[in-house]
């Protein structure tokens, strides 16, 4: 047997094994899994919690068996992406993320203990949502802006205050900004999701909160909050009578963001191809779609190309703006 020939036939018994280890993945890929889970980093009631839920009914029973959700709540959602970092690449974890966590975190932490472009595969854009700024007991009723708020601030600097789901998140550098262009001093105060910071502001503990704007407008019935501002580009549909920041003359505070499902590093192309497409239908289905607008949430889907590319984008966006507002976190 000539070398020539050896190696032919070498390479061809090479490729049959790949093409039915190729098989076996793809076969293994479109049976339904026993059991699911998504993981969310914010606590139980928020909007991230509320997407994880309504998609978790819609991939039951197809994808898998039985789908759960688990709030890995701390390090301002860094221990979710962790959890999935570190699970087995076959579909059954699922990770469910904010933007900043992903696109604003590398540049405040020195030691993130994740790279989001390394150690997570994308699977598909969930839903766009603008934040907004509410007050609370602490301020007075005739605050009704956004300038007015921070003239109070200003002149009431115990009161200058406001919480966020997350220190670095984007609800977070939004409050800063404001603060920053107005040549104010607000104390950011760090929570583990925007509810827990809405019960401080509805217990006039805090003086406002900027964060989802679902997670604001649902507070509306009791009384007790006022919406000051919008961050979207145009008013939003959730809350129609409140003005932009633009539209009050703030500068440089118009900001949406997203949500995103994504998976364990090195997960197979065939899995990730079938739930993303198992994604696509859950956020097409008109009670998901609903269900997530009466949170202030846009249902979308993406390919997984293209969330990797969103991802890259917004990196390189907010890189500016984190050396503007000057705040750094340690690892």
């Amino acid at each position: 047997m000539s070398i020539s020939r050896r190696n032919v036939l070498q390479s061809a018994g090479a490729s049959a094994l790949l093409a039915g280890i190729g098989q076996s993945v793809w076969a293994q890929a479109q049976a339904p899994l026993e059991n699911a889970k998504l993981i969310t980093g914010f606590a139980a009631g928020g909007t991230s919690d509320t997407l994880c839920r309504r998609v978790a009914t819609r991939l039951q029973p197809d994808y898998a068996k039985a789908v759960v959700v688990e709030n890995k709540t701390g390090a301002g959602g860094q221990i979710a992406v962790t959890t999935v970092k570190a699970a087995a690449p076959d579909g059954a974890t699922i990770l469910q993320t904010p933007t900043s966590i992903l696109t604003i975190y590398p540049h405040i932490y020195k030691k993130l203990p994740y790279d989001p472009l390394v150690d997570l595969t994308p699977l598909s854009v969930a839903c766009v949502f603008d934040f907004g700024f509410a007050v609370g007991p602490m301020v007075p009723a005739s605050v009704k802006t956004v300038p007015e708020f921070l003239a109070w601030a200003k002149a009431n600097p115990l009161g200058a205050n406001f919480g966020s789901p997350a220190a670095g998140s984007t609800p977070h550098f939004i409050g800063a900004l404001l603060g920053k262009n107005a040549g104010v001093d607000l104390k950011h105060a760090a929570y583990r999701g925007t509810q827990p910071a809405m019960l401080d502001l509805l217990g006039g503990n805090i003086a406002a909160v900027s964060g989802p704007i679902g997670d604001l407008t649902q507070h509306l019935p009791t009384g007790k909050i006022r919406i000051l501002g919008v961050s979207g580009a145009k008013r939003n549909r959730f809350a129609p009578d409140v003005p932009t920041y633009e539209e009050q003359g703030i500068k440089n505070a118009t900001h949406s963001e997203w949500f995103a499902f994504l998976l364990p590093p090195n997960t197979p192309a065939p899995i990730v191809a079938r739930l993303n497409a198992a994604m696509k239908n859950a956020l097409a289905q008109k009670d998901v779609i609903d269900g997530l607008a009466g949170f202030g949430l846009e249902a979308q889907s993406s390919t997984p190309a293209e969330l990797t590319e969103l991802l890259k984008k917004d990196m390189a966006k907010w890189a500016p703006i984190v050396k503007q507002v000057g705040f750094t976190a340690e690892a």
